[in-house]
């Protein structure tokens, strides 16, 4: 399908978005491994028994990824192979596309589409399976954006990250993949002080409140911290469409 952007320039400035909390409004990966843990009464009881070490894991954020790793073993239990997981992913979004259309957030889009319309080179990295949002994206024909996410693979008999997208890791595979010299980023997250430290124009959108003092003060003076449509998250308000 033809889409109604330009090819980028040779000498376009490169963009950079997060996905979760930036175009869309929460943690996309945790609502898919979600809906694979309550499909299943035994991955369910997993889970729920598993809660009271894997939380509090969750809730750290240096310890985050290992609690959301056991939450993805849980969920993908049963399950040997990458390709066999991104069908599960496609049948996922193609029976929950109603619920999550309503999630991506239209000032976001609005910015996204801005930047393609003018020629820049626009990446999406974000830690969710890359499968998961390309498929999310292809619901505003957005399908073509490069996105670079976390990779899987077999796991103990189930499937788990073998590349976390994650903080410096992020920006270690943005630059294997040619995508180093950043203009602007955009993210809602600590973890990803990296990603904005490196770009010429960092902007902050849908930060939790505790973490603006933090941006603030590592981040170049005059950063925008900007509120992109999440009524739990902080930030200024974006202007109306």
């Amino acid at each position: 399908m033809s889409t109604p952007y330009p090819s980028p320039r040779h000498d376009a400035q490169l963009v950079v978005f997060d996905f979760d909390h930036t175009l869309y409004d929460g943690d996309s990966g945790s609502h898919l491994f979600a809906w694979l843990i309550r499909r299943n009464p035994l991955r369910l009881l997993a889970a729920l028994l598993a809660t009271p070490l894997l939380g509090p894991l969750v809730a750290y954020l240096p310890t985050r990824r290992f609690g959301i790793s056991g939450y993805v073993w849980i969920a993908t239990l049963g399950l040997h192979r990458a390709r066999e997981f991104n069908l599960w992913i496609d049948r996922y979004v193609a029976t929950h596309r109603e619920q999550i259309e309503r999630k991506l957030l239209p000032h976001a889009l609005d910015v996204f589409a801005a930047h393609r319309a003018a020629g820049d080179r626009v990446v999406v990295a974000t830690g969710a399976p890359p499968e998961l949002a390309r498929a999310i994206l292809s619901f505003v024909a957005h399908q073509d954006v490069p996105v670079i996410g976390s990779q899987v693979g077999p796991r103990f008999g189930a499937i788990g990250a073998t590349r976390h997208c994650h903080n410096e890791e992020k920006m270690r595979m943005l630059r294997e993949r040619g995508y180093a010299d950043i203009a602007i980023a955009y993210s809602d997250s600590r973890a990803d002080l990296p990603l904005l430290l490196a770009a010429k124009a960092p902007v902050v959108v849908n930060p939790k409140a505790s973490a603006i003092a933090h941006f603030r003060q590592v981040l170049p003076a005059g950063t925008p911290i900007l509120n992109w449509g999440c009524v739990d998250r902080a930030g200024e308000q974006a202007a109306p469409r």
